[in-house]
């Protein structure tokens, strides 16, 4: 060595000094490609684990998966200098993936010339599908009736039933339950012998009086007559809001008054049609586009009726019992809230206007969203926006349809999101 260092000719020494730079760049590769495969390594073990913890809460949104998943990524990932890192997460049915990118910046390896090295790992996981229990919640109010809105609405309905039935794998991945609403709704004459039906106000409207000309049992007794009510049997199958607060509750009715649902005549006074009764919690296809082509408008609007409703037939609670219960592994229930205007009538008008039903529709969007059901809400073209957003679930499933057309493909696209979380192919 000391001969070479003082070679006064300088060849070795310059020999030496061209093929250092090669060997110590060749050196600086290998170091730093070892460093970036530990790096790799690292992320794939984050990732995995991140996979299999995003599982436990699946189906989820994408928003929750990404605040979530980050946080997963970053706990189990070790302390790092990659720059440009990223987790993509992707749902899908019954699976979920996730990718991280991220850029390894050369520490040796760059007097070559080099910069950086990109680094991608990704893994996939199987999550178990679930099924799910949908009600949907439809306005069949008056205004219904102007610029073809309710035959936008039964299009909308037939393509999200269209969307569930083919995703739906085995035929109980998917029920679906049709609420039909005004100021009140139809559960079907066929139960007029009910006990926990309340009969008192409907037989003050519907009968006859000694003195013809009076139409009311009140009217009636005020003038000397006797008021003789009408059979049952001409009952048409309408109810209207329970007692408060049993109005805004999934209570079952016990046979007292308070928990007992009004008997309600279903004519009304804007049109001579019929409020069409609610479909209860089925798998027959035909049979649920059917009570879709059947609805008609009717009457004034009622929003806490119509989702105390879509509430009662998706709880195992008694009136309908075809709801699953609420612990059921695999099981997600959704309301589709459709509605086109402000609430204007229930039973307690004029007493309740609408800033008092706005009062009931927020009770109700809480006890629901409390008892585990998420919410979906549609506004058409008129409406409470700010109480619609807030029933809704998630800012993300509130919509605001300016033209009825538009309906069909807002029911699709939430059918979609249900199917591709929920529903096997």
């Amino acid at each position: 060595m000391r001969r070479f260092w003082t070679d006064r000719e300088g060849n070795i020494a310059l020999v030496f000094a061209l093929v250092a730079v090669p060997i110590f760049g060749a050196m600086g590769v290998a170091i730093d490609y070892s460093m970036a495969s530990a790096y790799r390594a690292d992320i794939q073990k984050s990732l995995d684990a991140t996979a299999l913890a995003l599982t436990k809460i699946m189906p989820a949104d994408q928003a929750t998966l990404n605040t979530v998943g980050n946080q997963y990524f970053q706990a189990n990932l070790k302390e790092h200098s990659l720059t440009n890192l990223t987790l993509t997460i992707q749902p899908d049915v019954g699976t979920l993936r996730v990718t991280a990118n991220a850029t390894y910046n050369l520490h040796i390896a760059n007097i070559i010339g080099a910069n950086n090295i990109d680094l991608s790992a990704s893994a996939e996981v199987k999550w178990n599908i679930g099924k799910v229990e949908i009600a949907l919640v439809l306005d069949n109010s008056g205004s219904m009736g102007s610029y073809s809105r309710m035959t936008h609405l039964k299009d909308a309905a037939h393509s999200l039933l269209n969307v569930l039935e083919n995703a739906a794998k085995e035929p109980d991945d998917a029920k679906v339950a049709i609420v039909p609403f005004d100021q009140i709704v139809g559960v079907g004459a066929s139960y007029v012998g009910a006990a926990w039906l309340d009969w008192t106000e409907w037989e003050a409207v519907n009968g006859t009086c000694s003195k013809s000309q009076h139409k009311s049992l009140s009217s009636c007794n005020s003038n000397g007559g006797i008021w003789t009510p009408a059979n049952h049997s001409t009952w048409h199958g309408c109810v209207r809001d329970r007692d408060k607060s049993n109005d805004v509750s999934d209570d079952a009715p016990d046979g007292t008054t308070a928990k007992n649902y009004p008997a309600w005549q279903c004519g009304n006074t804007i049109n001579s049609q019929l409020l069409v009764s609610i479909q209860p919690l089925s798998t027959e296809w035909t049979i649920l586009h059917a009570k879709v082509d059947a609805m008609t408008v009717a009457g004034y609007t009622n929003i806490p009726i119509g989702l105390v409703w879509g509430w009662h037939v998706l709880s195992p609670t008694e009136l309908f019992t075809e709801g699953t219960a609420y612990d059921t592994e695999n099981i997600t229930k959704f309301i589709i809230l459709m509605t086109d205007g402000d609430n204007t009538r229930n039973r307690w008008y004029p007493s309740d206007g609408t800033s008092t039903m706005n009062t009931r529709t927020e009770l109700v969007c809480n006890n629901i969203k409390t008892a585990g059901v998420k919410i979906y809400t549609v506004r058409l073209v008129s409406g409470n926006a700010t109480l619609l957003q807030n029933c809704a679930s998630d800012p993300s499933m509130y919509y605001d349809v300016q033209d009825a057309s538009e309906l069909s493909g807002v029911f699709s696209a939430i059918g979609s999101e249900i199917a591709s979380l929920h529903l096997s192919k």
